[in-house]
């Protein structure tokens, strides 16, 4: 199998890639010899720690995704500072969102400037990312886009309005990108996890429904962070060149297809 496209040829940008899930992602990457541009909107002291441990191959680079022109300005210090175009993107930047049922708001309080937001931060988010990395794929002659669902599409046992809302549209972005850019050697795809054990999203989830979560699944445990970024892993690698337009289930078989 060619190894032109290998991990240790790209360069990785992990929208909010220092906390929870993201450092998870921004961590596996590493370990499999990818240079990762290490995105976060306020906590750089752990996204600097991270890129510290990694001289050479990782950067710590702030922007808001929500904010087109920041994003852009990212993207160009990145590729400044590490000489070379980013060939991947994992859209993971989750904004101003915490995993708590009892505090979620319900359909008949719902108002719309709630799921405006959480748009403004995936869907909006995502969208500057791939517009900001595209030039570089396509010099590149290649590209891997990843973005981050949920299994509440199919499962929505809390029913999060504006969290699954947003992530919805983004699976909808994620496909008719990948029929957009498959033609330039672009896959588009996404890994949509459960609730996930733990990040500090999900840090104020009650332990009973975690214990709730891993008595329904075949495997009896609730899926961790580094479980989601081994699948991330895989749409990177050249073990999914064939695949695009896919949202791949990671919840230990919590919900099926």
């Amino acid at each position: 199998m060619s190894t032109s496209h290998s991990l240790t040829t790209q360069t990785v940008l992990v929208t909010g890639g220092a906390r929870g899930l993201g450092r998870a992602i921004t961590e596996t990457f590493l370990r499999e010899g990818a240079t990762v541009v290490i995105n976060y909107r306020s906590s750089a002291e752990a996204a600097r720690e991270l890129a510290e441990q990694h001289p050479g191959r990782a950067v710590a680079l702030q922007a808001d995704v929500r904010d087109r022109e920041a994003v852009n300005t990212m993207v160009q210090q990145a590729q400044q500072q590490l000489g070379a175009p980013i060939t991947t993107v994992v859209n993971n930047a989750l904004v101003d969102f915490v995993f708590n049922g009892d505090a979620r708001t319900k359909a008949d309080e719902l108002e719309y400037p709630e799921l405006a937001a959480q748009f403004e931060g995936t869907v909006a988010g995502a969208l500057h990312a791939i517009q900001a990395v595209l030039p570089g794929m396509r010099e590149a002659g290649f590209g891997r886009i990843i973005t981050i669902g949920t299994n509440l599409f199919q499962h929505p046992v809390v029913p999060y309005h504006d969290y699954t809302a947003s992530k919805a549209a983004l699976l909808s972005l994620t496909r008719t990108f990948a029929d957009d850019l498959g033609p330039e050697g672009i896959t588009v795809n996404m890994v949509s996890g459960g609730l996930l054990q733990t990040t500090d999203a999900s840090a104020a989830t009650p332990d009973a429904v975690f214990e709730g979560i891993a008595a329904g699944t075949p495997l009896r445990k609730v899926t961790t962070p580094e479980q989601m970024a081994d699948a991330v892993l895989f749409f990177a690698s050249v073990w999914a060149r064939g695949v695009t337009g896919q949202n791949l289930i990671v919840d230990g078989g919590l919900v099926k297809g």
